[in-house]
């Protein structure tokens, strides 16, 4: 699949390039980044250059599509659709995201993340998109709520990184969903 760029109000989304691997370095020095991804710690420019480069070959494959957060033509975050799968009554994928920063609390996550949501569902014509944290990440959770996505429980020791084993909250957005945000049982507001 050819690299897509999306656009919102306020943002730019499209496919990380070298010249963006000291932003996304310096990004991910921030401790929170870590502590909720998969990402190496410590992390390197090298790092993210061959994180540019697995980036282009999963475009190329199908298999996930990331794309640069950018407002202002500032790096933002970063936020794609991981496993994705096809299947003749409809694929699935899973969101993920992580933000700079400096641009957190602003609502460019839930923008952003709201581009990729509907790409998924209107161009890859996907039926449902998961979307999992490490359990206490409670900003991740947020967004994903305010995407409409319905909780759907708790994975105990279900997610793997560096660290090790973590549990992880679990919830599901189907095509078919209104898209309203509802209650979940983890977050207090």
């Amino acid at each position: 699949m050819e690299p897509v760029a999306l656009r919102t109000e306020r943002l730019v989304l499209s496919i990380p390039t070298e010249a963006d691997a000291d932003a996304i370095t310096a990004g991910c020095q921030d401790p929170e980044v870590p502590r909720w991804t998969t990402i190496p710690s410590p992390y390197t420019r090298q790092n993210a250059v061959e994180f540019i480069d697995l980036v282009s070959g999963w475009w190329a494959d199908g298999v996930e599509t990331v794309w640069a957060i950018r407002k202002d033509g500032e790096l933002a975050g970063m936020v794609g659709l991981h496993r994705i799968t096809t299947h003749p009554h409809g694929g699935e994928a899973e969101i993920g995201y992580w933000g700079i920063a400096a641009f957190r609390g602003q609502g460019i996550m839930t923008e952003a993340a709201r581009a990729v949501v509907d790409f998924a569902f209107d161009e890859l014509k996907l039926a449902r998109l998961a979307w999992r944290a490490v359990a206490g990440n409670t900003p991740s959770a947020r967004t994903a709520r305010a995407l409409g996505f319905r909780y759907e429980g708790l994975v105990r020791q279900g997610l793997t990184s560096p660290r090790g084993r973590d549990d992880g909250w679990v919830a599901g957005l189907l095509a078919s969903d209104d898209r309203t945000p509802v209650p979940w049982p983890v977050l207090s507001s």
